[in-house]
C-alpha cells in the first residue's frame, strides 16, 4: 500500500512540473512562444540553486562559482529561434554590466556539445553553458521558479546568494525587462554595503 501510494505522490508530482513547463508551448514547436514573468520576493525566495554539469567544452560549470554576485542562467537551444533571437540583448547586456553579474547558460536539446559550441562561437556567445541535452539540468529550479525540461527558452536572475529571484519563461519580451530584474538584485546586494559605511 505504502509502495503504490509513493508511486501515486511521484506521477502526482510529475504530472504537475509537467503542466507548469508547457504553458504557452507554440503547438509542437517544442520551445515556449509566450512570455511570463516571475518575481519572488527576498523573503520568500527558495534555498540556492544548486546546479552543476559539464559545458559544452568538456569542462565542469556550477552555479555555486558565481555565488557572491547577482547572475543570470540563459536557458537555449540552437534549434530554438526565440533563443537565436535574444542572443544580441544576452551579449549586450553581459557586456554592459561586466563582472558586477555572471552570465551561465544551459544548452537543451542541440545534437551534440559540438554542435552547440560551433553555435556559441559563431554568434560570439561570451558565457558558458552546461549541456544539458535532455533538460534535466533545469529541474534544479522546479522548487523556485518551477523549471522543467520543456522550459525553453527562460532567463532565471539569481540573487546574491544563489537564490531565484525572477525569471522570463519564454520568449524575452524587450532588453528592458531583463535589465530592470537585474537591477533590483543588484540594489539588493548593495544595501549591506551602504548600511555598513
Amino acid at each position: 500500500m505504502t509502495r503504490r501510494l509513493v508511486g501515486a505522490l511521484c506521477a502526482a508530482v510529475l504530472l504537475l512540473v509537467a503542466a507548469g513547463c508547457s504553458g504557452g508551448r507554440g503547438g509542437d514547436t517544442g520551445y515556449l512562444t509566450s512570455s511570463s514573468v516571475v518575481e519572488v520576493p527576498a523573503g520568500e525566495r527558495a534555498a540556492p540553486v544548486e546546479l552543476e554539469g559539464t559545458g559544452l567544452e568538456g569542462e565542469e560549470l556550477t552555479l555555486a562559482d558565481l555565488r557572491g554576485k547577482p547572475a543570470v542562467v540563459v536557458v537555449w537551444g540552437a534549434w530554438c529561434p526565440p533563443c537565436r533571437k535574444e542572443i544580441p540583448d544576452l551579449i549586450s547586456i553581459d557586456e554592459e554590466y561586466g563582472d558586477r553579474i555572471g552570465f551561465l547558460g544551459i544548452n537543451v536539446r542541440d545534437a551534440s556539445p559540438e554542435s552547440a559550441q560551433a553555435f556559441v562561437r559563431s554568434k560570439g556567445i561570451p558565457y558558458p553553458s552546461i549541456y544539458s541535452p535532455d533538460g534535466v539540468a533545469l529541474l534544479a529550479f522546479k522548487d523556485s521558479v518551477r523549471l522543467g525540461p520543456n522550459s525553453v527558452p527562460a532567463l532565471v536572475v539569481l540573487d546574491a546568494e544563489g537564490r531565484a529571484a525572477s525569471a522570463i519563461l519564454g520568449p524575452l519580451p524587450s532588453r528592458t525587462t531583463l535589465t530592470t530584474l537585474i537591477d533590483d538584485v543588484l540594489a539588493e546586494a548593495d544595501k549591506p554595503a551602504q548600511s555598513g559605511g
